[in-house]
């Protein structure tokens, strides 16, 4: 499969390196000359250019391309970049920091197929949507790493929390949340959570029980 990424920074980087270690085609968009300098010497295959034109874009293969990625740290750039990629029949895929209003979350998830937030879920989380995956399967995971599942109970103290809020023990990210028998995708923003809802985390181990007692409201040694 081919996919664009738009923006090889931090986010772009790890994404595309993600895809094609797994086989397919990126083709990765810049504006930035240093950035597009990497990605070549990477072996990607790169159009040099402002996104928000859309002649770059085509450029970049959107006739054949199965999905797109705005990951810019730039909103406005990387709904552009979703609203050609609409047009041209393209899965999109929008990055978007955490700090949006939900005035403006309505605004942008109108024309993207996923909304994701690297600083919660990383480049995997990025690649997964670009799949049209959900999150039942957890991969692309560090050794350093290990995920869980907790289920919420009625008397957990998280309850009514927003998922992108939650502060958790050291280095903890939430990676994904499902709810009933639902598949577990990326968390919007406006998602709070319910008792019985599933929670997906990746923690380091030596606080992934604490991780698990905050969450169902249990003391650490439970």
């Amino acid at each position: 499969m081919k996919f664009i990424i738009v923006g090889f920074g931090r986010v772009g980087m790890r994404t595309a390196r993600i895809l094609r270690s797994e086989g397919h085609d990126v083709v990765v968009v810049d504006r930035d000359g240093a950035k597009i300098d990497r990605a070549r010497n990477e072996g990607f295959t790169v159009v040099q250019g402002d996104a928000n034109d859309e002649d770059v874009l085509e450029r970049a293969g959107l006739a054949d391309a199965a999905s797109i990625a705005g990951l810019t740290g730039d909103i406005n750039t990387n709904y552009s970049v979703c609203v050609v990629g609409n047009a041209h029949g393209c899965r999109t895929v929008l990055r978007i920091s955490e700090e949006v209003s939900d005035d403006v979350y309505e605004k942008y998830a109108e024309d993207a197929d996923e909304i994701i937030y690297p600083e919660r879920v990383g480049a995997a989380g990025a690649k997964t949507a670009l799949l049209g995956g959900d999150f039942n399967v957890l991969a692309d995971l560090t050794e350093a790493l290990s995920v869980a599942s907790v289920a919420i109970p009625d008397e957990s103290p998280v309850i009514g929390q927003r998922v992108v809020e939650l502060d958790l023990p050291g280095e903890t990210r939430i990676y994904a949340h499902g709810r009933d028998d639902e598949s577990m995708t990326v968390p919007l923003p406006q998602t709070r959570i319910e008792a019985g809802d599933t929670i997906a985390v990746m923690a380091d181990p030596d606080v992934l029980s604490e991780v698990r007692a905050q969450l169902r409201g249990e003391s650490a040694a439970a």
